[in-house]
């Protein structure tokens, strides 16, 4: 499909590889605000495990025991994601939900542990699974070390890149709310807003409803 072929992750395979991927998949539709998968769901040999968004977005969170949500990343058309569960046979450690109406190809554990046996396959699996984690460890290294106003300037960047994607080429508008974005970096709205008027005194952003528009990327991202 045309949305994937521009993904990095999925141009680095094979032509092989990447259709043997496709014809493993079903289509899933996914109505806005409702879960693909929920935090603690297992993955049985029957169930879907392995997903690429066709359409609309995604939220990966965590919820706490009192129902307090933390968005983790967002997942936009041409991404693949949902395959560490079934590489450690572990529960999800995380829900999926649709911010929109959205479509998703969905691969059964069974036949994702077929795609595996693949040996290019599995390195690119492996690949995939080393940039999450390397992005991982880069938001959790930004949290500790950085201050507020960094920290939001570098998410505003990842999201122009289109957060786990990151594509090589930028965009120009962030149409995430700010509620959102405020879940992803664990501050309170207000902190936020207080931030985000910062970055536009800077001459870094521009708000408009709904969405954010990057006006100079190297000023935001030279915030320090």
């Amino acid at each position: 499909m045309q949305v994937f072929s521009t993904n990095p992750w999925f141009q680095s395979l094979s032509q092989q590889a990447a259709e043997a991927l496709l014809e493993a998949t079903t289509t899933v539709p996914v109505a806005a605000g409702a879960f693909l998968f929920r935090q603690g769901d297992p993955v049985d040999p029957g169930a879907n495990a392995f997903f690429g968004v066709a359409s609309g977005a995604l939220k990966l969170s965590i919820f706490n025991a009192e129902g307090d949500e933390v968005i983790l990343t967002l997942v936009e058309p041409g991404n693949w994601f949902g395959g560490v569960s079934t590489l450690d046979q572990q529960p999800r450690g995380h829900c999926a939900v649709a911010l929109e109406d959205a479509e998703v190809l969905a691969v059964s554990a069974a036949r994702f542990e077929a795609l595996m046996r693949d040996a290019a396959f599995a390195a690119a699996i492996a690949r995939l699974v080393a940039m999450r984690l390397r992005l991982a460890y880069g938001s959790l290294a930004s949290a500790a070390l950085q201050g507020t106003r960094v920290r939001v300037a570098r998410r505003i960047a990842m999201l122009a890149h289109g957060d786990v994607s990151q594509s090589a080429q930028g965009r120009a508008t962030i149409n995430t709310s700010q509620d959102a974005l405020a879940m992803m970096l664990g501050i309170s709205r207000q902190t936020l807003s207080k931030e985000l008027q910062a970055l536009v005194k800077l001459g870094a952003i521009r708000l408009r409803y709904g969405h954010i528009e990057i006006q100079d990327m190297s000023q935001l991202l030279g915030v320090s």
